[in-house]
């Protein structure tokens, strides 16, 4: 097969990305080992870049500027491209997130698939604020074109389809795939008492703020505690640094027991993760997240989310722990908890990487991915 995926987010050797970088770069090796022709192709930036990484043509136009037209001219590009492609090499699966469709000319034997990594209406109900009217009908458009669709969980499935109509076209829910090789079981000897690891975006939709709220009601019973923090800082529209906005608002005792260690390539984060006494991430809201699961597969105790699909990827006091996000004193008595149990740290954190083999083993999810492909190319 050829599969063609609508992103500008390829990742590059060593470079800072997002988890559909994560994900794109092991589910198209995936592939490619399976000898299919993979291509990605996306607007952004303002490079025009035609390459290969690791087998697979990464094609990148930069994106327009031209007022109001701009996403016109964009989608152009990608039309344009998309038939100069298919006449090289016939394409069978186009796929792209929930609004990339959205002005895609369609072409006769192609099908073309929405993986649900979060849209707009999704992200709006989750962090409840209020639908843009043209985004939202890009996404009403975007789904009329589909032929089919994959959920990364069966909870951004039930939660998209409370806004958004499926047309009656075959949906599965498909798990991201996890590198279980590059998230390698831990040596329990490199992890540092008490450490905390949050790896993400530093934003408040991550739960950030929150979690160090919560440092304070920890350190009471563990003055060992500290926070370590991975990620990219985010601005407010003013421009304004929010983490510049956690040292201006935090409680000294949280800001003494916290590292911002700014952005890092996801290559590093299995070492971060190694140092973990517990790896913490209490997002707001995920369609599955990656960072879970990732640490998981390294057998450290992780504490997630009990919102959005946390339930589905962590069995509270098994094989992780779940908390409020939103509440600093249900993040306190998660971290406590853990702690409280860390003599059967290797026994929980052996159950979590058991359950990232179960749901998450790229080999498996690969072959889920082409069977339900060729049922949409089948018609079936």
């Amino acid at each position: 097969m050829h599969i063609c995926f609508l992103s500008h987010e390829f990742p590059r050797v060593g470079g800072v990305h997002g988890g559909i970088g994560s994900f794109l770069a092991n589910f198209t090796r995936s592939l490619i080992h399976r000898g299919h022709r993979v291509t990605v192709v996306g607007v952004g930036g303002s490079n025009y870049e035609d390459t290969v990484l690791d087998g697979v043509r990464v094609v990148n136009f930069p994106g327009s500027k031209t007022r109001l037209i701009a996403w016109w001219r964009n989608f152009n590009r990608i039309n344009e491209f998309l038939i100069k492609l298919h006449r090289e090499y016939p394409i069978d699966i186009v796929e792209g997130s929930e609004l990339t469709l959205a002005f895609l000319n369609k072409k006769k034997g192609i099908k073309y698939l929405i993986r649900l990594h979060g849209g707009h209406h999704f992200f709006a109900e989750g962090e409840n604020r209020k639908v843009n009217l043209w985004k939202a009908f890009q996404e009403k458009k975007s789904f009329s074109k589909a032929d089919g669709f994959i959920a990364v969980s069966n909870f951004v499935k039930i939660h998209t389809e409370k806004y958004l109509n499926y047309h009656q076209k075959p949906i599965e829910v498909i798990n991201y795939p996890i590198d279980l090789d590059k998230f390698y079981p831990s040596d329990p000897e490199k992890s540092i008492p008490f450490r905390l690891v949050f790896a993400g975006t530093v934003c408040e939709k991550k739960g950030i703020r929150q979690l160090m709220l919560a440092i304070p009601l920890i350190s009471s019973d563990f003055p060992e505690i500290h926070l370590e923090v991975y990620g990219r800082d985010w601005r407010f529209s003013s421009g304004k640094s929010y983490i510049e906005f956690l040292k201006e608002t935090m409680p000294k005792e949280a800001l003494a027991k916290t590292t911002f260690h700014g952005p890092v390539s996801h290559d590093e984060l299995p070492r971060f993760y190694e140092q973990a006494a517990v790896c913490i991430f209490p997002s707001h809201m995920e369609t599955q997240g990656l960072v879970a699961p990732e640490a998981m597969a390294m057998e450290k105790p992780v504490i997630f989310s009990e919102t959005g699909p946390g339930s589905e990827t962590i069995i509270h006091g098994e094989d992780g722990w779940l908390c409020d996000p939103h509440s600093p004193e249900s993040i306190a008595r998660a971290v406590r908890e853990a702690f409280k149990r860390k003599d059967e740290f290797e026994k929980i954190g052996k159950a979590a990487r058991r359950k990232v083999i179960s749901k998450f083993d790229t080999g498996m999810v690969t072959e889920k991915n082409l069977h339900f492909y060729k049922k949409v190319i089948s018609g079936e």
